[in-house]
């Protein structure tokens, strides 16, 4: 079955209400931390209080003898019982040949402490309260040395090094393009725009905290961690392969219902070990919950570059070359898809919408005394979108045209496109995205709300940003190629019951996006049933056969093929079933709305009695066929899938007070078919609310000198609210993807990878008159205030 006729069938592009949220909005969804084993014990972890410090004791002798207290551990323990370190899945290799550097990731320290945060010891004990206690009891013998946090510090002669594997901090230098060629389009332009830029650090923050709970059982030898996570599949296999050296078999991982995830739970953290680890030694279920203050220190971050961007021309404003530098602070350690965010899941999005012969990137990747930094909502396409969507609008402004004209002359209209840094793109309408948007923010009548704005003391600004990301991270081949450790295939089972119900086993893992509903939408759309005659199961190693997870917008268009590899063959047993109920041959059976049917005849049986006779198989081909209707499938793409839009940002400034008010912001995306567009809706809702977040409003900071986290809480942290933004307004251009059954490209991270270009141009637009001609994330008040002031002094 073709995307097209998928888009036809029943279901598709209907506005199903989310299956899911009774038991969400009732209070009966099922969180780690809801979940109560008998004989449970509670963990805490002793951070520490230094950006960078030698460890050199820790004496636990005052917490052990506490009350309720029942294990204490450090990193000599881990180090007794030869527990790895916490392993990177992606292998980047530099310019000269080397692979990365990659020092070991203790789950608890050994040796030295890293970062503000990093784990110490862990305390376990019979209440979370004796937990607590205890863990104040522990004193730890720390030597502070001086530590570094910036990028621009890390690689200065003489900085501290954070591992002694790197002593100049470097991790890799990595590039992709031919530099030869973009110094020869360089030295024929008639016009360059240059830029630097920094984008800044994130904390990223679920409303479910991370949580977990480790457990062992002597009967079976077996393991069961319960987390908060957004690929079991992948948890265990790092886990057990890598960290532990456990049979894969004798570990259960499993997430239940799970409160957000935007990238920060798709990582195997120190917590995930230490509970799985002790809980054995101790042989009592172990539980965690992190806090808030925790969440802020430990979690991996988000974002954190550093860039010098150039951008060649012709005279009419044709480009003609990009080339970039960017330095990647990658914190104390590398964390699971960390060396992968700056390079691949970057890089290769430089080409954005446009027709740039030339390409050169150039990423530096440093160690500092930070948390780590990882994939956070778009995981590299944002940082992309930002740096392209930011010097074009200034190459606009210099070339003195409109940034929609401009946008215009340099997009991609003829398709498959192959970029010059590495990815092709099969389909798009870049210029429908952007007309649509156009008459959707109604920029014609921009010129009068600026007037009015104006007459009020205001100063009023309009922004654009045309994003492209790429998602789904396939094929296998190609990705293991350019350095992943692991297959990013899915799996899917479809099992069907007598009765012609169907419970669906799904590798992808929800965690808001509601593929309880989309992907039930699929299966009844095929089955010819209704989305309540189908379940899905997800987020259970000891029940789906297997699974990558879900990030990178991969859910529907990786999962959901699979889930359709799967229907694939269920559709062609069943019709042999049904073709042996009308005495027909199979070849002449045809399958619609939930009836097959021979053709040229007015025979037909319904999917329910083929259903029913597969497993009461009494009128059976026992002969050629096995009973039951029971399918697996494995589904690997060919390519990525490429969303694409335009967005338009206007924006409000009080120049008295900088205060940044968001008046209008219209978001035109492409994302293919669309199976659920009110859910579509939501994920394109919540992006853009994180994207104008960073833009305006979040910004993770430590001290530069002492490596303390400064922004520790919400009290220092802003996080948007609803009142910060004014009612959106969304469109959508289809193309179809070409590479999936389903033509869809993925809508989860869109909104907060096009967004922050349009907002900080909008801001710079309306600062212009003042003569303010660059600003970086985010556009606080005090810093537009600052920029201001500076512009009139």
């Amino acid at each position: 079955m073709g995307a097209t006729d998928f888009a036809k069938l029943p279901h598709i592009g209907e506005s199903v209400r989310r299956k899911e949220d009774y038991r969400f909005l009732t209070g009966a969804g099922q969180y780690t931390d809801d979940i109560a084993l008998a004989g449970t014990t509670y963990a805490v972890f002793v951070r520490s209080p230094h950006a960078h410090a030698r460890i050199n004791g820790v004496d636990k002798s005052a917490a052990l003898a506490a009350p309720g207290v029942i294990g204490v551990f450090d990193g000599a323990d881990v180090a007794a019982d030869k527990i790895a370190g916490l392993p990177c899945g992606w292998l980047i290799t530099s310019t000269d040949g080397t692979p990365m550097k990659e020092p070991a990731h203790p789950i608890l320290a050994q040796g030295k402490a890293r970062y503000v945060g990093d784990h110490v010891a862990m305390v376990v004990a019979e209440t979370l309260e004796q937990a607590r206690n205890a863990a104040e009891l522990i004193n730890v013998d720390y030597e502070p040395l001086p530590a570094v946090v910036d990028v621009r510090d890390a690689q200065q002669a003489g900085a501290s090094a954070v591992h002694t594997e790197a002593p100049d901090n470097h991790c890799y230098k990595w590039a992709i393009g031919d530099k030869s060629q973009v110094d020869a389009a360089f030295a024929n332009a008639a016009h360059v725009t240059r830029l630097d830029l920094t984008n800044n650090r994130l904390v990223p923050n679920a409303m479910e905290p991370r949580a977990a709970i480790g457990h062992y059982s002597r009967a079976t030898d077996e393991y069961t961690l319960y987390v908060a996570n957004q690929n079991p599949h992948v948890e265990r296999l790092l886990m057990t392969a890598f960290v532990m050296g456990l049979p894969e078999h004798k570990v259960r991982v499993i997430a239940p219902d799970v409160g957000g995830g935007f990238g920060s739970k798709i990582y195997l953290y120190a917590e995930d070990v230490c509970l799985t680890w002790a809980s054995k030694k101790l042989n009592r279920p172990i539980k965690w919950t992190c806090e808030r203050a925790e969440a802020f220190l430990c979690d991996a971050h988000g974002r954190d570059h550093v860039s010098h961007a150039e951008l060649a021309m012709d005279k009419d404003g044709k480009f003609l070359a990009l080339k970039v530098h960017t330095d990647a602070n990658l914190g104390a350690y590398l964390s699971t898809f960390a060396s992968a965010v700056p390079t691949i899941l970057y890089a290769t999005l430089l080409a954005g919408q446009y027709t740039t012969p030339q390409v050169y990137v150039e990423v530096d990747a440093w160690f500092t005394n930070t948390a780590p930094v990882d994939a956070y909502r778009g995981a590299g396409r944002p940082e992309a979108t930002y740096l392209l969507e930011r010097i074009v609008t200034r190459a606009a402004w210099d070339m003195g045209l409109s940034q929609d004209e401009i946008r215009r002359r340099n997009f991609i209209t003829q398709f498959p496109y192959q970029t010059p840094v590495a990815l092709q793109y099969d389909t798009g309408d870049y210029p429908a995205c952007l007309e649509q948007a156009n008459q959707l923010a109604d920029v014609a009548g921009f010129p009068a709300r600026q007037a009015a704005s104006k007459a009020r003391g205001l100063l009023r600004g309009i922004g654009y940003s045309s994003y492209i990301e790429a998602c789904g991270l396939a094929p296998s081949n190609i990705a293991g190629a350019l350095g992943a450790r692991a297959g990013l295939f899915e799996c899917g089972e479809v099992r069907v019951h007598p009765t012609g119900s169907v419970t669906v086993f799904t590798g992808s893992h929800s965690h808001g996006q509601g593929h309880e509903t989309t992907f039930a939408q699929v299966v009844a759309s095929r089955l010819g049933l209704t989305p309540d005659q189908v379940d899905i199961v997800h987020g259970d190693t000891g029940r789906v056969p297997f699974g990558m997870g879900t990030y990178g917008s991969r859910s529907i268009s990786v999962g959901g093929a699979a889930i359709m590899r799967a229907l694939d063959k269920i559709e062609a047993k069943a019709k042999k079933i049904a073709a042996h109920l009308m005495e027909a041959s199979d070849a002449d059976v045809d399958f619609t709305n939930g009836e097959f049917t021979v053709k040229g005849t007015d025979k037909k049986v319904t999917f329910g009695q083929v259903a029913l006779t597969a497993y009461v198989p009494h009128n059976y081909p026992l002969d050629k066929l096995e009973p039951g209707l029971n399918e697996t499938a494995f589904y690997d793409p060919t390519n990525f899938t490429y969303p694409a839009g335009t967005y338009i940002c206007e924006v409000e400034i009080d120049p008295e007070t900088g205060v940044v008010r968001v008046d209008r912001f219209t978001a035109v995306d492409d994302f293919g078919t669309i199976i659920n567009p009110m859910i579509v809706e939501g994920q394109v809702h919540g992006g853009l609310v994180q994207g104008i977040g960073q833009a305006l409003l979040e910004n993770c900071v430590y001290d530069r000198e002492t490596g303390q986290l400064v922004t520790g809480s919400f009290m220092d942290y802003t996080m948007p609210r609803a009142d910060d933004f004014p009612e959106f307004k969304l469109g959508h251009v289809c193309t179809p993807c070409t590479t999936n059954p389903l033509g869809t490209k993925g809508c989860g991270e869109a909104g907060a990878i096009g967004s922050p270009p349009a907002v900080i141009n909008a801001v710079l637009d309306a600062l212009a008159p003042l003569g303010v001609k660059d600003l970086d994330m985010p556009a606080s008040p005090h810093r537009v205030w600052e920029a201001i002031q500076a512009a009139r002094s």
